[in-house]
């Protein structure tokens, strides 16, 4: 800020519209760094680096060298279908995104040419004399030139609950609210140079890939180098029996996408969609598909407190007097609660001390169209004037039967407010409420000794509490003096103010501590009032640890549980020392100073109502509605899209496993080439589509949310699932076999048998993978199962599709023996799922059981 700026302000001209328009070519528009929109090939081409995907187009490139244009027309289908759903998913996100961000473009009243206009916020330039008002939000970092009675609420910036005073010659930093008073402040920096582009400029490196994907490309990885392997191994077999090398080669790539969990991206990608589309419905925005699932991962959910788990007003919750105390009910600014008395006293005995607050107050109380009291001014008288209303006084009325005449306003140096009224009686009446430091002291106050002690302790243990405390004092006079003193008073009371905690913050931290999840409070604001609210939200005990952030060294290794005034950057060092240490975190918050931490953590959850813009764009999803408890459905939902993606590949990786071991086995038993190329594909075509993706529908498990999450360390294949594929590929393999051998010796059509075979008594461990077997939930499978089965009968009797699988139709009582056989699949499935729970009971003592 130049000279010619500041005497620019204090004469009152303000810049010239040419020197702004000058000003803002140079430096550019008053906007937060954002990254530039991603094209829409970068987003496709993000889908289709995912490793299954690549192996899924090496497969196609194989079917295509080989002619087999059916199966290379499917496996394409999938890959698009899976990359479009992405890409939608995404695109949608982007823009409901930038619609909430449009809602809230704010405007700015500058002086130019000597006139006061108003104009876009991104639109101010250095230098510009910026005019703030009650309600206003700072638009840029600037330095106050005027101030009257001027608070600034920095709870967006800070995380501080309590706004805060600035008086000329101060700094005010964009993205902050003035909470009551005026002033005019010359803008020294706008955009990427003020304080919260400096903060926007951390969220430059993100998490990294989620859980779920790391999972999925060790998995990819593992198939395709076992798959070609076992492929390898199955062509040499057929060369060394002298069978043809065009028909092993076409056998080994058969078997190659037989053995890929082609479906697998479609079912990954489906079950997270649903999960998104679920989460929608109640007002959370996606905006990457995987948060979804990486929400299921969580060890540890860690949050701001402002706004996030609590309501972001100030409410009063207690009043005292000498004569007693009493306990308000109630949320928010509405009028609506109570004032309970403690002891003998009556309510009456707190309308003295609740009409002075009132009086004694610049706030006004004002609903919205949508019936929600909204408070105007500073956050800590608004919750005085609806203190009062629960007492039945009406401000208007108050004030009129006792108007105001001559006032002295809050001041940082004196920590007092005082007014003087006109009464009734044509008296005065002088009130002065201010900090219990500045109050309760023998030059204010006329009490006796004995009284003030008794204040001062009251006063002092609401503080260890997390209560912001303000003393009421008053004085009746004969007339309205010359000057306002503040002396010769008598203490009415005190009135203990905080920002509760949102009525489903306890409800949503006990679920997550229920299923395992460590909740961290991470705030910038002050250490008293952390703990008072973490302990009341249960995230500590009584007289849990609480990490003083300006201590040296205080963040430490991330083990605690409360952190107090945390900067931007504290709270960096805090999530990586978590991650550090192996843990799966999220970050929930709504501030400028929150989006750093919010980029970080492997998933940001911002508020979309109260939330900053900054937050909403380092998220990767938004609460619409700031509902807290919006985040432990979605880890539900996220538990029941991996538990799903489990069950497909136990599914899937179980069928691709017997093909190749039918193939692998079937000629020591003299089945020289147990299934052909066509009839592989098929097969594989009827199981791993339509019925493989209806599995990533199943309704979550009972009891997901009273687990322990898994290890971020595990495999998605760990927890016995690779066992559970071995032990159903064997029954598969026994069927199939068996049937085969059998029928070849009895004369019958064997490879056709074997054929049906497989391809049923897979779809009979389609069918008992269900969560709920016997109910209608998840009809799309039975539907998809259903339809797969009277399509592998089709490969039997349609002269067509015979020619074309080779097969041959059977007799009806041989169809109805290897029908019989094949529910041997559902069985298997459902007697494993069985052995599967209590190994886990006996391994981990009844802890979480990957199904």
């Amino acid at each position: 800020m130049t000279r010619e700026d500041v005497t620019a302000s204090v004469a009152g001209r303000g810049l010239s519209s040419a020197e702004a328009a000058a000003r803002l070519e140079r430096d550019g528009a008053n906007l937060l760094p954002r990254r530039p929109p991603v094209p829409l090939w970068r987003r496709v081409a993000a889908q289709l680096r995912d490793p299954l995907i690549l192996v899924l187009l090496v497969a196609t490139a194989l079917t295509l060298a080989t002619g087999d244009w059916t199966d290379m027309a499917v496996i394409m289908l999938v890959i698009v279908v899976n990359t479009s759903v992405g890409v939608v998913q995404e695109v949608r996100a982007d823009r409901a995104i930038t619609a909430l961000s449009e809602l809230t473009a704010p405007t700015a009243r500058v002086i130019r040419d000597g006139t006061q206009t108003q104009v876009p916020a991104a639109g101010v330039v250095v230098g510009d004399v910026v005019v703030l008002a009650e309600g206003d939000i700072v638009p840029a970092d600037a330095e106050l030139v005027e101030a009257a009675g001027l608070l600034i609420d920095e709870s967006a910036l800070t995380g501080e609950s309590v706004p805060v005073d600035k008086g000329a010659g101060r700094p005010v930093s964009a993205g902050t609210v003035v909470a009551r008073g005026r002033g005019r402040a010359v803008v020294t920096a706008v955009g990427a140079a003020g304080t919260a582009g400096r903060i926007a400029s951390m969220m430059v490196n993100g998490a990294g890939l989620t859980p779920l994907q790391r999972r999925l490309t060790d998995v990819g990885r593992m198939l395709a180098g076992v798959t070609v392997l076992l492929c390898v191994i199955v062509l040499a077999l057929g060369l060394v029996r002298g069978l043809p090398v065009e028909l092993m080669v076409v056998t080994a790539i058969s078997l190659v996408v037989a053995a890929v969990p082609e479906s697998l991206p479609a079912v990954v990608t489906l079950s997270l969609a649903l999960g998104a589309r679920r989460m929608a419905a109640r007002n959370a925005l996606v905006r990457r598909l995987p948060a979804v699932e990486t929400l299921g991962s969580v060890t540890v959910l860690a949050t701001d407190k402002t706004g996030t788990l609590t309501e972001g007003r100030m409410v009063a919750r207690l009043v005292w007097t000498p004569a007693g105390e009493a306990r308000l009910t109630g949320s928010g600014y509405a009028p609506d609660g109570r004032i309970i008395p403690e002891g003998a006293v009556g309510a009456e005995a707190f309308t003295d001390l609740l009409t002075a607050a009132a009086l004694c107050n610049d706030a006004r109380l004002t609903p919205d169209p949508r019936g929600r009291w909204l408070a105007l001014g500073d956050p800590t008288e608004a919750a005085l004037l609806a203190a009062a209303a629960k007492l039945g006084l009406d401000r208007s009325q108050t004030q009129q039967r006792f108007p105001r005449v001559a006032e002295r306003p809050f001041d940082s140096g004196r920590k007092r407010m005082t007014t003087v009224h006109r009464t009734p009686g044509g008296h005065a009446r002088t009130i002065c409420k201010g900090a219990p430091e500045a109050l309760l002291h023998p030059s204010v106050l006329i009490d006796a000794p004995a009284v003030l002690t008794r204040a001062r302790e009251r006063a002092d243990r609401l503080a260890e509490n997390g209560y912001r405390v303000l003393a009421v004092a008053a004085s009746d006079l004969d007339d309205v003096p010359a000057t306002v003193e503040e002396r010769g008073l008598t203490l009415l009371g005190l009135i203990a103010i905080l920002d509760p905690p949102r009525p489903a913050a306890a409800a949503a931290i006990d679920a997550c501590k229920r299923a395992g999840i460590r909740p961290v409070l991470i705030t910038g604001d002050h250490p008293g009032t952390a703990r008072a609210v973490a302990t009341d939200l249960g995230i500590i005990g009584t007289g849990g640890r609480v990490v003083d952030c300006r201590d040296a060294g205080a963040p430490g290794e991330g083990t605690a549980s409360v952190y107090a005034r945390a900067t931007p950057e504290q709270k960096l060092d805090i999530i990586e020392s978590m991650r550090h240490r192996g843990d799966t975190l999220a970050m929930t918050g709504d501030g400028v100073n929150d989006g750093p931490a919010l980029r970080r953590a492997d998933i940001g959850v911002a508020m979309g109502e109260r939330g900053t813009e900054v937050a909403r764009q380092a998220a990767d999803l938004v609460l619409a509605d700031d509902d807290l408890d919006t985040v432990v459905a979605a880890v539900e939902e996220g538990r029941r899209v991996y538990t799903n993606i489990r069950r497909f590949l136990v599914y899937g990786l179980s069928g691709g496993a017997a093909e190749i071991a039918v193939m692998l086995l079937g000629p020591f038993a003299g089945l020289t080439l147990p299934l052909l190329p066509a009839q592989i594909l098929w097969i594989n075509l009827l199981t791993h589509g339509l019925p493989g993706v209806a599995l990533g529908g199943e309704p979550a498990l009972p009891g997901s949310m009273s687990r322990p999450p898994r290890p971020p360390t595990q495999s998605i294949l760990g927890a016995g699932l690779w066992q559970r594929v071995l032990r159903i590929a064997v029954v598969l393999t026994a069927v199939t076999l068996g049937v085969a051998i059998w029928a070849h010796q009895t004369g019958r059509p064997w490879q056709s048998m074997a054929f049906f075979a497989l391809g049923a008594t897979q779809l009979g461990v389609a069918i008992g993978s269900r969560t709920r077997p016997g109910s209608s939930a998840n009809p799309a499978l039975l539907l998809a199962v259903a339809g797969a089965l009277v399509l592998q009968l089709a490969g039997l009797y349609l002269p067509p599709l015979r020619e074309l699988l080779g097969t041959r139709p059977l007799a009806a009582g041989d169809l109805l023996i290897v029908t019989a056989l094949s529910t041997l699949g559902y069985v298997a499935t459902r007697l494993d799922r069985v052995l599967h729970r209590r190994e886990g009971a006996l391994a981990d003592g009844g802890g979480q059981v990957a199904r």
